[in-house]
């Protein structure tokens, strides 16, 4: 099958789809997080194919910048990676019914001390569609302000109670994704969207309670 160009024949936008699958699914472990999981998947040719993949509640991340076109960015501890990694700060969609946004919010607030007033939809993606079927909706947080102290009602987790905050100049920010330096997936997505996105003062973006496709 050959592809086509923008315009043809095919469109170039992602499309809900769903192949039957022979059974159940089958669980090989539950957490308190996610899920692994096994399905049988016919293919269109009539083939079965087993399918292992992760079941997650998805996420929401926030790319924060201050008048001053500075990013927030907090280093977190992640055992898997074995990395300490500058972030977004980001979150589960654990609250049954919360407007995405308002997650977003919440955890920037959580994870920081600071709000924002202004809130745009920056991008939308899978992390790892090959084996997980997590999405996340990655925020675009203007007009900054700090929370006083007294209005911290939250209580951070213990591990986020180290974790060290910066302020990082857009630009920079930018050159240390492409020299390596930040690797985490949504902080390098958040990042590039953020800094494409300010070329027409990110007046393309979508609001911030655009439907999800």
């Amino acid at each position: 099958m050959s592809g086509a160009d923008v315009g043809g024949e095919l469109k170039v936008q992602d499309v809900p789809e769903r192949w039957p699958v022979e059974g159940g699914p089958e669980e090989h472990f539950a957490g308190r997080v996610i899920s692994v999981r096994s399905d049988r998947v016919v293919m269109p040719d009539g083939t079965v194919a087993t399918r292992d993949y992760v079941r997650h509640p998805g996420s929401v991340a926030a790319i924060a910048i201050d008048d001053q076109e500075r990013v927030l960015l907090l280093r977190q501890y992640r055992h898997p990676a074995g990395y300490l990694l500058w972030e977004a700060p980001a979150g589960i969609r654990d609250v049954a019914g919360e407007p995405l946004a308002a997650t977003a919010a919440r955890e920037l607030e959580e994870e920081t001390g600071w709000r924002a007033a202004t809130w745009h939809t920056l991008v939308d993606v899978f992390t790892s569609p090959g084996m997980s079927d997590e999405r996340v909706r990655v925020f675009l947080a203007r007009d900054l302000t700090e929370i006083p102290a007294a209005e911290q009602t939250y209580v951070r987790r213990n591990e986020e109670i180290d974790m060290p905050l910066a302020w990082v100049p857009l630009r920079e920010a930018v050159a240390r994704v492409f020299a390596g330096d930040i690797a985490n997936s949504l902080a390098v997505m958040g990042i590039l969207a953020a800094y494409t996105a300010s070329a027409d003062g990110f007046t393309s973006l979508r609001a911030a309670d655009a439907p999800e496709h």
